[in-house]
């Protein structure tokens, strides 16, 4: 006996869907966009990046109540920019997911913190070192403890802003980090709290 045809393609649907999860277990799959932040496809995150293709990517900045600014130094054996300083968390954005969604998931992931709900600030065509991608960025006020994953996160304080861009010039920063860090400085009208 046959199924009806609606069975059938639910059947091919969920069929797909196992495969696409059992796919994204083995590779990173992100959505790669165009000019615009269009999606036009789902593709690999290193073939995005191997081929200078535009994906997105999230970040956060996270101050403690008393307005410090978290930074970090990524672990030796990340695969990108291993052991250098970083003072945004996140990641890419996962298929589907906004840049919101995705701030608040890496939160999660590298510090321990799934409280958070980052602020949208601002989002532009960044021209990484290493690939072109749209950075979404955030902020948000950590009142929670963090746990950093030791897999990503290898050491961590809170600065000031001062001591931030003191530690900017004297420190290996992520490259894509020190534009950020001007367009973040930038934006805010002067005198006024990010809180």
């Amino acid at each position: 006996m046959a199924l009806p045809r609606r069975e059938l393609r639910e059947l091919r649907e969920l069929r797909e869907l196992r495969e696409l999860r059992e796919l994204r277990e083995l590779r990173e799959l992100i959505e790669r966009v165009d000019e615009q932040d269009r999606v036009v496809g789902v593709v690999d995150r290193a073939e995005a990046i191997s081929r200078h293709w535009l994906h997105r990517i999230a970040t956060t900045v996270c101050r403690d109540p008393e307005g410090r600014i978290l930074v970090h130094r990524r672990a030796n054996d990340m695969s990108r920019f291993p052991g250098q300083y970083h003072w945004l968390a996140g990641g890419a954005v996962d298929i589907g997911e906004t840049y919101e969604q995705a701030a608040a998931r890496e939160l999660g992931e590298e510090l321990g913190v799934v409280s958070a709900a980052p602020r949208f600030l601002f989002k532009y065509l960044c021209r990484g070192e290493i690939s072109p991608y749209w950075l979404g960025v955030h902020e948000t006020v950590l009142t929670d403890p963090v746990t950093p994953d030791p897999a990503e996160i290898s050491w961590y304080a809170w600065l000031t802003e001062d001591e931030l861009q003191e530690a900017v010039r004297r420190r290996p920063f992520v490259s894509d980090g020190r534009d950020v860090l001007r367009r973040y400085l930038d934006q805010r009208p002067y005198g006024t709290s990010v809180r």
